[in-house]
């Protein structure tokens, strides 16, 4: 129903900033919450941040709070993730995930997910 594809990874260093977008398919993807993910090696995938579907409320995880800013374009099936201040600690995949609705903290509680972007983050 949806597909979703994420880009703009990359390799930087610490300090620098990076916009992922994640390109949606689908006639009904103004309905659905967006959020981004990451999942570095070794590690559980973790909640990044998250956009509800008119783009009004959105929420961050404390680790990412003041350094990332999410925004979605509708018009453009298109949502962005902007990331300044990057730190080392950044590094991992990047996923950009979708459900109807409400948005959610909980990655299990997404339907639809791209293939993920890398992220390096140099110190």
């Amino acid at each position: 129903q949806v597909q979703l594809v994420e880009s703009g990874g990359g390799l930087v260093q610490a300090g620098d900033s990076l916009r992922l977008s994640c390109a949606a398919s689908g006639s009904t993807f103004g309905s659905y919450a967006v959020g981004w993910f990451r999942q570095a090696p070794g590690k559980e995938r973790e909640f990044v941040a998250v956009i509800s579907w008119k783009g009004s409320s959105t929420r961050y995880a404390d680790s990412v709070k003041g350094r990332f800013a999410i925004s979605r374009d509708n018009a453009k099936n298109a949502v962005y993730l902007q990331m300044n201040s990057l730190k080392p600690e950044d590094t991992a995949v990047y996923y950009c995930a979708a459900r109807q609705g409400s948005g959610s903290y909980y990655y299990i509680l997404y339907d639809y997910w791209g293939q993920g972007t890398q992220v390096t983050v140099s110190s």
